[in-house]
């Protein structure tokens, strides 16, 4: 885990959380740290279970809010991949921009960053006259890994 970027992240939800007039908890910054010490996409279920079997005390419903709150300011990234699925969700404060790929037997989640992509979207920026802000591209596609777990 990058300290540094924790430590900018945790900085940027006290600022926050001021602005909101919310307390400042331990659990909302254990629950930071605890997704930016991954490095993968987790569901709410992985990470309550995670936190808890540090011996930290919380409810899931405490787990819920402060994601949505760090959806909410921009520390999280909360992804929906298929409707079958949980969302997962995944630090994004001080990550570049990747995109997805997605195993539909094992539900594994791989990263991937092509600068094609930075291409299209500065077009369409000339093109549209908008300005992007965000953009997604997942694909789902069937493990050819041996470890794949069908």
């Amino acid at each position: 885990m990058n300290d540094e970027i924790l430590i900018k992240a945790q900085r940027i939800l006290d600022k926050k959380i001021e602005e909101k007039g919310l307390r400042k908890t331990q659990e909302r910054y254990k629950i930071l740290a605890e997704i930016y010490q991954r490095e993968d996409h987790v569901e709410i279920d992985e990470l309550y279970h995670d936190i808890i079997i540090h011996k930290f005390n919380i409810s899931k419903a405490t787990v819920y809010n402060t994601l949505e709150l760090l959806v909410e300011i921009g520390l999280v990234t909360k992804h929906q991949f298929g409707i079958k699925h949980a969302a997962r969700y995944e630090k994004a404060f001080g990550r570049k921009q990747h995109s997805h790929l997605i195993c539909i037997d094992c539900n594994r989640v791989f990263e991937f960053c092509d600068p094609r992509l930075q291409n299209i979207q500065n077009t369409q920026e000339e093109f549209s006259g908008l300005e992007i802000k965000e953009h997604s591209l997942t694909f789902y596609a069937k493990c050819q890994r041996k470890e794949c777990q069908k």
